[in-house]
């Protein structure tokens, strides 16, 4: 009974007898196309978008900024962040001055009491002057020359933020009054002409009146008056 080889006979000259088989290289070749084939239907169907997509969703339109939307109630867009002392604090201004915004008041008011401050200390009378009445102007310009013929030089600043509160405005002739108390905590270095550095930290009250004229062609409010007030 015959039997069967599992494999081709090779004879002596290398040929091998019966069906010849595919050579390796070319069957590699064959499977990379049809990988190929395989892989490029695949990204037919799932590189593209199948139902609705999240972007597909009609997107609501962001509201119009208050500058291009005129027509819209001012207090409906921007509701004020002050809170009900202070707005009738500025009752007595906002009377005779619809455009007072004691917001931007504060802000304002802020910077110049640090300006100020920082400016006595270090004897800045040229950024001082046209932030003080008169006879403010005159008070700092006493104590500057004192501590300069003391040989004494100082420098200030503030540990943190100084607070700002609103008490009072009013309006007195044509002249605007604005009442502010402010509470900082402040590092003094103070140099005398002789001896050592001396570093005093200290929490300061006090009240600070401000005016300016209503109607005048220079808007900027200036110091008037300054006195302790309670911590």
């Amino acid at each position: 009974m015959p039997c069967t080889r599992p494999y081709p006979e090779i004879d002596p000259s290398g040929r091998t007898s019966g069906k010849q088989s595919v050579p390796v290289q070319f069957q590699i070749v064959i499977f990379a196309v049809i990988a190929a084939v395989v892989l490029f239907q695949l990204y037919n169907v799932l590189g593209k978008k199948v139902g609705r997509q999240p972007t597909d969703e009609p997107q609501e339109p962001l509201p119009a900024p208050a500058a291009a939307n005129p027509g819209a109630d001012p207090a409906a867009r921007a509701p004020s962040p002050l809170d009900a002392a202070t707005l009738a604090a500025a009752a007595g201004l906002k009377a005779r001055d619809p455009a007072f915004d004691p917001e931007r008041f504060l802000e304002g008011a802020r910077q110049a009491y640090e300006t100020i401050v920082r400016g006595y200390a270090s004897g800045d009378q040229a950024t001082l002057r046209p932030l003080l009445a008169e006879p403010v102007m005159k008070s700092f310009e006493a104590g500057i020359a004192a501590r300069e013929a003391r040989g004494e030089a100082e420098q200030v600043e503030f540990l943190h933020p100084p607070r700002a509160d609103l008490e009072s405005t009013s309006v007195v002739g044509e002249t605007a009054v604005a009442k502010v108390r402010f509470l900082s905590e402040l590092r003094s270095r103070l140099t005398p002409a002789q001896g050592e550095e001396r570093i005093e930290e200290r929490r300061t009250a006090e009240h600070w009146t401000f005016q300016r004229t209503l109607g005048a062609a220079d808007p900027n409010w200036v110091l008037a008056r300054v006195e302790a007030a309670s911590a």
